[in-house]
């Protein structure tokens, strides 16, 4: 069998941390979410896939390759400008040979999902419960069978949601042939599935297991999430006066330096230097190649690659993009005084504690100071001793 992986758009609602990256690739545990899917699929038995890419679509063809380093078979299709689902399960049509799954690269689904889908007769949808389908496409069911579809309703039927995997046979791309732009200036696959639906042969199964990365807190939840399952042990050197437990990973090439305390449920990349004397606390994933120095506190936080946080600093609960470099001094907070839950650009993200998200190539002088529920956009500069809070654009100077 093989896998279509839907990879070509941006991601919009994950700006600024998609200006330059698909969000496929934004990682989670280290590794971009796209690899945790692959790989379920792998262990699944599926080794063909086909990946439709698009937005910054380097970014994947460069660390995916022919596939051979993670045990699969991979072609590329591009999808020239994103016009939606159908649009891109349309470019691969002349690839596919048979029966094949198709998935949104930007969620992680588990291994026995897979497979029990991959069971089931096509045409088939994987459905998930949610507590907020408002933000999904809407399923009702009678049985094992879908009744009914409905695109982000404010008032939803049930509490089921398509949760982007399919099984399906190749007369799908018959159907494709005839669907129309829709209002929102995109070819949807759904439109596809009505037909099914109408016939009383489209399927459900429901996955026991559906990890949806939709805003750019939800990082941190799927960081939490996913690090147990990703550590490969300990590579790094290690100093002495360290406390280092068994559960924290540390990459080829990192040095820790003497005095550093790192909490367990931790990664770290390959090429760091930590330390002396930091404290990284638990749920953090520090990239390849980055400093975090003497005296700086992270925690419950994703730092990218590239990125120096070199003394006296403190970040909480935030997700931090590539290449940034923080001056002496300055401090992220991720509380509010009234303990009420953190907004981001006026929408709650439901966390009591967040600290800021931050983009890619941002550089902050010594001592300023980022206020809860921060956005600051990417190639942004920030003077010395500046307060930093609300939403930031991208190649912003603050004085």
């Amino acid at each position: 069998m093989q896998c279509v992986v839907l990879a070509a758009g941006e991601g919009k609602r994950m700006r600024p941390l998609t200006a330059r990256r698909p969000k496929v690739m934004l990682p989670i545990a280290n590794h971009p979410m796209m690899e945790h899917l692959v790989l379920a699929v792998r262990d699944a038995g599926i080794t063909e896939f086909i990946f439709v890419v698009g937005y910054f679509e380097r970014e994947i063809r460069n660390h995916f390759k022919d596939g051979s380093d993670f045990g699969v078979n991979i072609t590329y299709v591009t999808q020239r400008h994103q016009l939606g689902t159908a649009d891109a399960l349309r470019t691969t049509a002349g690839l596919i040979k048979g029966r094949f799954l198709l998935l949104n690269g930007d969620m992680v689904l588990k291994k026995g999902d897979i497979e029990e889908l991959c069971r089931m007769d096509a045409p088939c949808v994987g459905i998930h419960e949610t507590d907020h389908p408002q933000d999904y496409g809407v399923v009702t069911i009678d049985e094992n069978r879908i009744t009914g579809l409905e695109e982000k309703s404010e008032n939803p039927k049930s509490n089921l949601i398509n949760a982007g995997a399919y099984l399906f046979d190749p007369d799908i791309f018959d159907l494709l042939t005839g669907i129309t732009i829709s209002g929102r200036g995109e070819f949807e696959l759904t439109d596809a599935l009505d037909t099914y639906i109408q016939d009383g042969t489209l399927r459900a199964y429901p996955l026991t297991y559906w990890l949806d990365v939709g805003q750019p807190w939800d990082l941190l939840d799927a960081n939490e999430e996913l690090l147990p399952s990703v550590c490969s042990g300990r590579n790094g050197t290690v100093e002495e006066g360290c406390t280092i437990p068994e559960s924290v990973c540390i990459g080829k090439g990192t040095v820790i330096r003497a005095g550093t305390y790192i909490e367990g449920g931790c990664v770290i990349g390959e090429n760091c230097v930590i330390g002396p004397h930091a404290y990284i606390r638990g749920i953090t994933a520090i990239g390849d190649d980055c400093h975090i120095g003497h005296a700086t506190e992270i925690k419950n936080s994703i730092i990218m690659a590239g990125t120096k946080i070199p003394h006296f600093n403190y970040i909480g609960d935030s997700i931090v993009g590539s290449n940034c470099n923080f001056g002496a001094g300055t401090k992220v907070a991720n509380l509010r005084h009234d303990n009420g839950a953190v907004k981001v650009c006026g929408k709650s993200t439901g966390r009591r504690k967040f600290g800021a998200i931050i983009g890619d190539n941002v550089l902050f002088g010594i001592n300023c100071s980022v206020n809860v529920g921060s956005l600051v956009g990417s190639n942004t500069r920030v003077a010395p001793h500046s307060l930093v809070e609300g939403c930031i654009e991208d190649n912003s100077i603050i004085r």
